[in-house]
């Protein structure tokens, strides 16, 4: 699986940085066969919530897409890493029923 990580608007951490690529490879658990991996960090206009972190999962004829925000963006990692695999167990399940 090839990973890209990408922040916006400011500099992560490089502990960040290996935390949010750690969380991503144990989707690898709930579905081998995801092709790329995108993280994408950024700070939102919200006070509650304000940092968002994005999936973007290519599986093959499949792109699963996640948003989450929360209070830091080890949290919101790791809603979004929970949202993707739900959403990958649910494509899986389909495409095995497929065959």
């Amino acid at each position: 699986m090839k990973t890209t990580f990408t922040a916006r608007h400011f500099d992560p951490s490089s502990e960040l940085h290996t935390y949010a690529e750690d969380a991503v490879q144990k989707l690898d658990q709930f579905y081998d066969r995801i092709i790329t991996c995108d993280i994408i960090l950024q700070p939102v206009a919200d006070d509650e919530n304000p940092q968002q972190a994005e999936l973007n999962v290519k599986v093959p004829q499949k792109l699963l897409n996640a948003k989450e925000q929360a209070s830091s963006y080890e949290q919101a990692i790791n809603m979004v890493i929970d949202n993707i695999a739900r959403q990958l167990k649910k494509y899986k399940d389909i495409t095995l029923h497929q065959r």
